[in-house]
């Protein structure tokens, strides 16, 4: 019984303990989306990344403090190579501006997530998003619905000279493509 007691006890400090980081793994499904949206001076586009080439399952550590969860060593690491953007010619294009050959991944770092007092059902989230060889850091509004998988959905709008990206200009230059771009989750996401 003594024990069983001592037990309890380690349990509840580090159980409430900020110093304690947790650990779990998380799966994400192959329905979820992430897709890439852009627009030139003549129409719009849209890729979308495939997500049965993620790496699954990510490992997640986190630790509480003050009301947010801290993540250390969380990333989502996606393949440029993997965005297909409609076809052959506009595929090469994208892959040729996040200069691919060099850089062949986009990783996304969650650093924390708190909740949005504000709005039910969001959390802002920080994350670190390394492209072509530049990191930078955004809040990220998500909306999070549990159902038997947790669905994270939201919107990032950035700019691509951020990361050192100079937009293309295509057809001896008539055709310019915005330096701003949209990202939009919708992933489902299973603890396992």
């Amino acid at each position: 019984m003594k024990r069983f007691v001592i037990l309890i006890l380690v349990f509840c400090v580090f159980g409430f303990s900020s110093d304690y980081i947790k650990r779990t793994r998380v799966y994400v499904a192959p329905e979820s989306q992430l897709v890439i949206k852009g627009k030139t001076n003549i129409n719009r586009f849209s890729c979308e990344f495939d997500a049965t080439n993620l790496k699954n399952p990510i490992p997640v550590y986190f630790q509480n403090e003050n009301g947010k969860m801290v993540f250390q060593e969380t990333h989502l690491v996606l393949n440029t190579r993997c965005f297909d953007c409609g076809n052959k010619h506009m595929n090469d294009d994208f892959y040729d501006l996040l200069h691919a050959d060099t850089y062949p991944e986009i990783v996304l770092n969650l650093r924390s997530v708190s909740l949005d007092t504000n709005t039910s059902n969001t959390v802002n989230a920080i994350v670190d998003i390394h492209i072509s060889g530049v990191m930078n850091s955004y809040k990220i509004p998500l909306k999070i619905d549990q159902q038997d998988k947790m669905v994270v959905t939201g919107t990032l709008e950035l700019n691509i000279n951020d990361f050192n990206i100079e937009a293309p200009r295509k057809a001896l230059g008539l055709i310019v493509v915005s330096e701003f771009i949209k990202i939009d989750l919708h992933l489902n996401i299973a603890e396992v």
